[in-house]
């Protein structure tokens, strides 16, 4: 595969003995995009360092700080949508199981869910440092940590909407977890967070400059694993490194509009919401650039996406983490044979056109009966890949993939 990247798996030794495990994601050509590869190797240190007696927490972090993750690996996800396209007819029939495409978004997006849901129940601290992009996948990554470090320059972002696919790696959990309507504006607009405003609605836990990186790693190699809980010794330290760049905190986005924001975005259909978003003005002394992009992001954004991301939100804020996640794989590995993510990678990535052809104008146009077959489980319950999930994390089931 070209372009695969890998995770730099490494451990470091501590003053008292114990070890820190430390993963770096590499793949600086595609701003440390996921492959199936680099997820194999991370699943596998994970689960192996959860069972390692000597391992005192993980660090989870990347080459480079122009990006932690942007996402996943949706180029070889269109290399593969693209081989069925010829078999997807205008009557948006769906092609189901049996085909080489179902097989590796299966498996994709199986190992990825698998990988994202070890990193929200691990037993042990996990530090991630979000340093400059973390987007998609990343965020899949990111979210789950004990620990979610940003820098002053990071941007959090959940940007499917762009590409036809929707909020996946656990968003139908996490998106429902923030304050009231704000997780649905993400999903709907794929509007950027900055530090200040992740921190402020949750996504985010501490905000430590990018050049205390080294430092940071210095601090937890001396600490006192022996002698104090892991996760409070962890905070500690990202405490005492974040309360120094206070000043350097950017200036809020979102709370500027955040009342305004969920006044729109908590009732009403979709069309309804949609129109809210539209109608929100730009405030004095407010720099309009990003609720306009948030705007624009969900105007030419694809309508089934956001009819996705409306249900997600509506319909399903009420589920387990475990069922979030067996529910996206099937909405998921349906995308990807429908036609829509493979035209909005193809528009956005591939051709870079800009102008995806989606299969409807406006969310109003969309057939809502599309929208129930790409939430109808592929799968029986107990033939679904991700049956095992609370386990597999657990006995690091890796024969699946």
């Amino acid at each position: 595969m070209e372009g695969a990247g890998k995770v730099n798996i490494s451990e470091l030794v501590c003053r008292d003995g114990c070890k820190i495990g430390m993963a770096e994601l590499d793949n600086p050509s595609s701003l440390n995009a996921l492959s199936y590869p680099m997820l194999q190797q991370l699943y596998e240190a994970l689960v192996h360092w959860q069972h390692d007696e000597g391992i005192a927490c993980v660090f989870l972090h990347s080459s480079g700080s122009k990006a932690f993750c942007a996402g996943g690996d949706v180029r070889s996800m269109y290399r593969v949508m693209d081989s069925v396209q010829d078999d997807v007819t205008t009557s948006h029939d769906v092609p189901l199981l049996g085909c080489q495409a179902t097989g590796f978004l299966t498996d994709y997006f199986s190992l990825e869910y698998t990988t994202d849901y070890l990193i929200h129940t691990y037993p042990k601290p996990i530090i991630v440092w979000g340093d400059g992009i973390v987007m998609g996948g990343g965020m899949g990554l990111y979210i789950g940590a004990s620990h979610r470090v940003m820098t002053p320059q990071s941007q959090l972002a959940m940007p499917e909407i762009n590409i036809g696919l929707y909020p996946d790696v656990g968003g139908t959990w996490f998106l429902n977890q923030l304050p009231q309507g704000v997780g649905l504006f993400l999903g709907l607009t794929g509007a950027t967070l900055n530090a200040s405003d992740a921190l402020a609605i949750g996504m985010a836990d501490h905000v430590v400059a990018s050049k205390d990186k080294l430092r940071f790693i210095s601090c937890l190699q001396q600490a006192d694993w022996l002698g104090a809980e892991a996760e409070v010794l962890v905070d500690q330290v990202l405490a005492s490194l974040g309360h120094q760049t206070l000043a350097e905190h950017p200036c809020s986005q979102l709370l500027p509009y955040l009342t305004e924001i969920q006044q729109v975005c908590q009732y009403g259909s979709l069309a309804e919401v949609c129109q809210g978003i539209a109608s929100l003005g730009t405030k004095p002394n407010v720099a309009p650039s990003w609720l306009q992009r948030a705007q624009s992001a969900l105007s030419s954004g694809s309508p089934i996406s956001a009819h996705i991301c409306y249900r997600q939100i509506r319909q399903y804020r009420h589920e387990t983490m475990a069922d979030c996640f067996r529910l996206e794989l099937t909405i998921s590995v349906r995308c990807g044979l429908l036609g829509e993510f493979h035209q909005g990678v193809k528009a956005r990535l591939i051709e870079k056109t800009g102008q995806p052809q989606w299969k409807f104008a406006t969310v109003e146009q969309v057939d809502e009966s599309l929208i129930d077959r790409l939430f109808t489980p592929l799968w029986a319950d107990n033939e679904h890949p991700l049956q095992h999930l609370e386990a597999i994390h657990t006995h690091g089931i890796l024969s699946a993939y």
